[in-house]
């Protein structure tokens, strides 16, 4: 219960009356009695807390001093619980509700690591606005490509050169016996006015004749006036889901989605075609072609390349994906 300093006042003066009763009775307020009294009354409402509110134990804590405030230090981040306890505590209400009944969320339950961004980031779309580092090795059409592939397989893994169009042609048949089930690669190609572009097919080829689903895929331009300042290039996310990212046809070279970018090689030479909006972005200004204006261009050069696998060492999505859901 919270008590006025004017409520201590009155119950001081209550509890010298009393006592002050006889001092006062003859009205001798000047003997040394009385002054004595009415001195201490006061002296110890005075000594209180100069707060308008005080409590009902400061009354009879006059002349006390004050404890030395303690701080309370600030309370653990999750990274920093997690470390101490084991356990996670960034959970949504329903997880929350779950965690009444069955505990909280282990940060590695049965010694397993959870799923995530950092250890699968090809569950994710495309980052647009972060670049990965030069990696040791690259040479220098490597290092114009390294920075698009971060939060990728590709990202820390050295590169190899597996398909060049101009040293081992423009036929689809040769272009599959290069790249099929070596796993996510990057396309490059130049047009004759001079474009760099391309796409990352995180899936690879398997030369099944199947659409290879991922939202992890994207389309770029190298340069130019899409590109924001500082940045490398422009990078387009997939759109309406994940399915149809590559189309991977035997009779075909590079075709992402229908119809984003198709390189068809074989009888339509170094054409290239692309249409922008329905499985991949459309550029900012509005543009549905990576190639500007033109909808359809001749490739100066086109190449493909994948990561550098140690012998025995597994390599992903070099098989049929009948039901793949991402």
């Amino acid at each position: 219960m919270k008590y006025t300093t004017k409520t201590l006042a009155a119950a001081s003066a209550a509890l010298l009356s009393c006592e002050s009763a006889v001092a006062f009775s003859s009205n001798n307020l000047s003997s040394p009695r009385s002054r004595s009294i009415i001195s201490n009354g006061i002296n110890n409402i005075q000594q209180q807390q100069t707060s308008t509110t005080l409590y009902l134990g400061d009354f009879f804590n006059f002349g006390k001093k004050e404890e030395q405030e303690t701080t309370t230090p600030p309370p653990p981040t999750p990274e920093e619980e997690a470390a101490q306890t084991g356990y996670v505590d960034d959970e949504d209400p329903i997880e929350k509700i779950f965690g009444v009944f069955f505990g909280k969320k282990e940060a590695e339950p049965m010694g397993m690591k959870r799923f995530g961004q950092e250890r699968f980031p090809e569950q994710y779309p495309a980052v647009l606005d972060e670049w990965a580092d030069p990696v040791e090795g690259d040479d220098k059409e490597m290092a114009l490509l390294r920075p698009l592939l971060k939060n990728t397989n590709l990202e820390t893994r050295n590169l190899r050169l597996t398909y060049d169009a101009n040293r081992d042609g423009y036929d689809p048949v040769t272009f599959h016996s290069k790249v099929d089930k070596q796993g996510g690669a990057i396309v490059f190609c130049t047009t004759r006015a001079g474009i760099q572009c391309g796409g990352y097919n995180p899936k690879g080829w398997v030369g099944y004749g199947e659409a290879r689903g991922s939202i992890a895929a994207f389309l770029y331009i190298l340069g130019g006036k899409y590109a924001a300042a500082g940045a490398p290039a422009i990078k387009l996310r997939k759109v309406g889901g994940p399915g149809l990212a590559q189309m991977d046809l035997p009779e075909s070279g590079p075709s992402f989605s229908p119809d984003a970018l198709v390189i068809p090689l074989g009888k339509d030479g170094r054409v290239a075609r692309s249409k922008l909006g329905s499985y991949y972005e459309r550029l900012p200004d509005g543009t549905n072609s990576l190639f500007g204006k033109d909808s359809n261009v001749q490739l100066r050069d086109l190449k493909v390349y994948h990561g550098v696998y140690a012998e025995g060492e597994y390599i992903p999505f070099t098989d049929a994906e009948p039901f793949a859901l991402y």
